[in-house]
């Protein structure tokens, strides 16, 4: 019996590992994305910190003015840091968002290589089918005809 080779077979094999090299890349991308995030609600619990803390030394029997004048600084500081780790943030999310669209346009490539193999074979299905089909109707023209001749 006859193999299927596939011609386009070294193809297919470069769009798959194109494609993991675009999950490994994609992964990488959503591991940036929330640590930045991490980054991000670390520097808005530090400055809920600063705040509260803020609140209470102003609200004190006893005001310490170098402590107010601190928590003023470190509230003003924070806010500034958040804002940049805003940035950072939007940007790994923009990185991702160009990763997944990335993945998302090698596994569509790879896919249609994939159906492409598949009608390749079942193309090579009916032609082996074809040819059984035409082997036996000649056997059978053949046991016919000699079966003619012998009477």
């Amino acid at each position: 019996m006859a193999k299927f080779i596939y011609r386009l077979q070294n193809v297919l094999n470069l769009k798959q590992m194109m494609e993991n090299q675009e999950k490994a890349e994609f992964a990488l991308a959503v591991a940036r994305e929330s640590e930045e995030q991490d980054k991000l609600t670390k520097l808005l619990v530090r400055r809920a910190d600063y705040e509260k803390r803020l609140a209470e030394a102003v609200d004190s029997d006893t005001i310490d003015r170098k402590e107010i004048i601190f928590l003023r600084n470190a509230d003003t500081t924070m806010k500034s840091l958040i804002r940049d780790q805003m940035f950072a943030l939007k940007k790994a999310q923009n990185a991702l968002e160009l990763e997944r669209q990335k993945l998302d346009e090698a596994r569509k490539e790879r896919k249609t290589h994939e159906r492409l193999k598949e009608k390749a074979f079942d193309e090579f299905r009916l032609e082996l089918n074809a040819e059984d089909n035409k082997a036996n109707d000649e056997l059978t023209s053949y046991t016919y005809g000699a079966g003619k001749k012998s009477d």
